[in-house]
């Protein structure tokens, strides 16, 4: 009986552990280390850098991507973008030159 109690709280705690182990990593949130950001975020690009400010670029699909900003290591803010498609590009820049 004790033998039997044990393996069933073993494998009670096993399966718990498990779920813990294999549960998804939360890729950003607000007031993550820089460090972390990069090591979880390993194609985030730097875009911009000011006093004491960098921001990151990631790209997250074909169609949007995501601006962190950091300061003074410490991520502070998230900024989700559309990425503008090349076709709509060209549009733009031929009506801003008229010949």
């Amino acid at each position: 009986m004790k033998i039997k109690s044990l393996f069933l709280v073993l494998g009670l705690l096993f399966t718990l552990e498990a779920c813990t182990i294999f549960r998804p990593r939360i890729p950003y949130q607000m007031g993550m280390s820089e460090s972390k950001f990069l090591r979880q975020n390993r194609k985030a690009v730097i875009s911009q850098l000011d006093n004491g400010r960098k921001v990151y670029r990631l790209i997250t699909d074909e169609r949007f991507y995501m601006l962190a900003t950091f300061e003074d290591g410490v991520l502070t803010n998230l900024e989700e973008r559309e990425i503008t498609p090349l076709w709509q590009q060209q549009r733009m820049m031929d009506s801003n030159n008229p010949n």
